[in-house]
């Protein structure tokens, strides 16, 4: 038996004895066969069919089986991909050329493959997804980024990516596949009518999908509701909580499900089984040794970011190369596979690093409790399977360690700079049990007897420490703690809960403080409309006050302009809705009206209904004044009349254009905003900050007395904060705020512009309304 997907059944009738003979030669190699399985090993998972980390989804949203399906499709695919690579490197292992070239042609042409079938089908589906689905959660609306089109491109270029064998990860294009499913359904659901007509309803089901596409990844329910939190969301609405995990549940359950249906696994297990010890899984002296992981992966996290980033800005600011590549954009991704290729090729310099080892072969022998080697003596390396490719005669474990997470990371970081879809989660969260593996074999071979307590002797346990640098490192590059749950449903155990805990917090304090998440630097680097965080401990913030950030030059329209200045309005710029005042004097702020609207009153004005009648009403003026005037049937006279007719109606048409230009706006029959979100012009930078973030709000307009005064946007709010913010690499705060004095105020001179106001609506009286004298007040008092 096989598992699904990698036409095993068409290569056993025909080809059973060379069958035979590349699965003893993957053995040899440690490689993970797609044909057969000897030492009562059993095949991988399903989530992980293909080599180096393809993967499976079950989405059961609204209980739609699209998931599945592009799932097996995935899978089949990518099976059939490997099983056909095994076959050419497995069967020229006596030419080591060919089989360096077998090794890298694959990976070259799926990459390749990818890049170009996504660019030309939806851009949109280059990349992780969670940084968009970051900024649509917020409510901006990104153009073909929730269609099919980009559906089909994320799904084949994904299965491509994974099957290529690159350092990419899964967990990221998940949540945009799911995201996908989630937004079609609902178009697809709205044809029937009831709740689906609701748009609103749109972020709700994107939000559950989210924490589908996680669950699906891992097989993590809860871990996959609170990352998607954590990542998405500044402000979660409650209602959406259990919609999450009812969605998250499902899929984690049918993904599962489908393992066991496959035969690949006997029951529903965690994906990644470790087997620690439960009665003294650590001693409180290893304890400083968790907490050196968490402050150690918090760097290492900061500094994958920095690394990701810098890769992006230098191949745009060097001209020449960015406008070769954007003629040659196929010859990037080549150029970065063939290189990783060239370096992880196991009869090469791989052999120093596991080359040959997939990552999910990598993770479960990082994740053994079983200690590899007392003093890093190669003799003492007594294992068989996927461990052996740890083993070099010249060189020992802690060099071949060391040698995986530097090359590991910095290709990772290369890696996701390709444009296909992909992650870097995986990547991340494999380096980051090599950390801890490392830091567990150190600690294993300071204490050979393990560590004395109480006159018992408890040996160090490895894995536990690759648990923890796991969680660590992945939580310090995506700035969540929610990793530390993913991590106890990966591995089914929740014995080191407290060393785990420290560790991420330890890190994601570290990483906060030094730069930005991975997916908030995808955001700036891709110039997103979304809204950066504040960063604490930065007090001088808190003097800067809209005042100093915001647009003065408003564009607005006044209550008794006319249909021209409208027009002009329109035309001056692009934005959705338009201020609403008083008149141009008082700058009273009445409203907001949307830019449809205001469209909608000039073709309502100078539209076509209102020519043709224009026209008719002039024709039958004319034919009453011409009537008992007799005609003259002269052919040649009527044809010079109706010449002339023309040329007359068209200069009346000018004529009426510019009549009802100069008429005022009736806005009777358009839509108006009554209370625009408005900000006074003292709100401190932190609290509009918390507007903008809880409201989601695009813009809000500053007003002084109800007067407009001017108006701020995302654009202006994000540049203040990245001003504020006194860290290496950003600006100082604006110069207002410096030489504001913040312990005086302009107290007495706002008093007397309230009461000269006051004053002023006081002696206004309403329509029908009866002002009471003093001598009523007298009697009712």
């Amino acid at each position: 038996w096989a598992p699904a997907g990698s036409k095993v059944s068409l290569l056993s009738s025909t080809h059973s004895s060379f069958r035979n003979s590349v699965t003893s030669r993957c053995h040899q190699r440690g490689c993970k066969t797609m044909l057969c399985h000897s030492h009562n090993e059993r095949p991988p998972p399903a989530e992980f069919s293909s080599e180096r980390g393809s993967s499976r989804s079950a989405n059961p949203r609204r209980n739609s089986p699209v998931c599945w399906e592009c799932s097996g499709v995935t899978a089949h695919l990518v099976g059939g991909e490997h099983v056909s690579q095994k076959w050419m490197y497995g069967g020229l292992d006596s030419n080591v050329l060919l089989q360096y070239l077998a090794w890298v042609t694959y990976p070259v042409v799926l990459i390749t493959f990818s890049a170009g079938f996504t660019q030309i089908l939806a851009p949109q589906a280059v990349g992780s997804g969670i940084p968009e689905m970051k900024t649509i959660l917020r409510g901006v609306v990104l153009k073909e980024y929730l269609t099919f089109k980009t559906f089909v491109a994320k799904v084949i270029g994904l299965t491509c990516a994974l099957g290529s064998g690159m350092p990419l990860g899964k967990e990221g294009p998940f949540v945009h596949i799911a995201s996908l499913c989630a937004a079609l359904l609902s178009k697809f659901m709205s044809l029937f009518g009831g709740i689906y007509e609701n748009e609103s309803r749109n972020i709700e089901m994107l939000a559950a999908a989210c924490a589908v596409g996680v669950g699906c990844c891992f097989a993590a329910p809860i871990g996959g509701v609170l990352f998607s939190i954590e990542v998405t969301s500044t402000f979660f609405a409650v209602r959406n909580y259990w919609r999450g995990f009812f969605a998250a549940t499902f899929s984690a359950f049918i993904f599962r499900v489908l393992a066991v249906w496959n035969r690949d696994e006997e029951t529903i297990t965690a994906l990644f089984k470790t087997r620690f010890r439960l009665d003294f899984p650590f001693d409180l002296q290893e304890l400083p040794a968790f907490a050196v992981i968490g402050i150690a992966s918090g760097f290492g996290g900061a500094l994958f970011v920095y690394f990701n980033r810098l890769i992006v800005q230098f191949i745009r600011k060097q001209k020449t190369i960015n406008r070769f590549l954007m003629k040659k954009r196929l010859l990037y991704p080549a150029l970065v596979t063939l290189l990783i290729s060239t370096l992880t090729f196991p009869p090469g310099f791989g052999q120093f690093m596991a080359g040959k080892l997939t990552q999910k072969e990598s993770l479960v022998t990082l994740l053994d409790n079983r200690t590899w080697a007392k003093q890093g003596i190669a003799e003492e390396f007594d294992y068989i399977g996927h461990s052996q490719a740890w083993k070099h005669p010249q060189v020992n474990v802690f060099v071949t360690l060391v040698l995986f997470i530097v090359m590991k990371f910095w290709m990772s970081a290369l890696a996701t700079t390709i444009p296909v879809p992909c992650g870097a989660f995986m990547p991340v969260f494999v380096i980051g049990a090599a950390f801890g593996r490392l830091v567990g074999e150190s600690m294993a071979a300071w204490f050979p007897d393990g560590i004395h307590t109480d006159g018992n002797i408890y040996p160090i346990v490895p894995g536990g420490y690759a648990v923890v640098g796991a969680a660590a490192l992945s939580g310090a590059v995506t700035h969540t703690v929610s990793t530390a749950v993913i991590v106890f449903e990966l591995t089914g155990q929740i014995s080191h809960i407290l060393p785990v805990m420290i560790a991420v917090i330890l890190a994601n304090a570290v990483a906060q403080s030094l730069q930005p998440s991975l997916y908030d630097s995808i955001i700036r680097i891709k110039k997103l409309p979304y809204l950066p965080e504040l960063g604490w401990g930065h007090h001088e913030k808190y003097n800067i006050r809209v005042e100093d950030i915001m647009v003065r030059d408003v564009r607005y329209i006044t209550l008794n302009c006319s249909y021209r200045e409208l027009h002009e309005v329109l035309l001056s710029g692009h934005l959705k809705t338009l201020a609403l005042v008083e008149s141009a004097d008082s700058m009273i702020l009445l409203g907001s009206i949307e830019r449809s609207q205001l469209q909608a009153l000039l073709t309502q004005q100078l539209g076509r209904p209102r020519r043709l009648e224009f026209l008719r009403q002039r024709a039958l003026n004319a034919r009453k004044s011409q009537e008992g005037a007799p005609q003259e049937p002269v052919q040649k006279a009527n044809q010079e009349v109706r010449f002339q007719v023309c040329v007359c109606v068209c200069v009346c048409i000018a004529e009426w254009e510019e009549q009802q230009l100069d008429e005022p706006v009736n806005f009777n029959n358009c839509k108006i905003d009554p209370a625009p979100f408005q900000l006074v012009e003292r709100t401190s930078l932190h609290k509009t900050h918390t507007i903008f973030s809880l409201l989601g709000l695009d813009h809000a307009y500053v007003t002084s007395i109800g007067r407009l005064i001017g108006v701020v946007s995302l654009k202006e709010l994000r540049k203040a904060i990245e001003g504020s913010v006194t860290v290496k690499g950003v600006k100082v705060r604006p110069p207002l705020a410096s030489f504001r004095d913040s312990g005086t105020s302009s107290s007495e001179t706002e008093a007397t512009e309230l009461h000269k106001l006051w004053d002023r609506h006081r002696n206004l009286t309403l329509p029908g309304e009866h002002r009471p004298s003093d001598s009523e007040d007298n009697k009712s008092q």
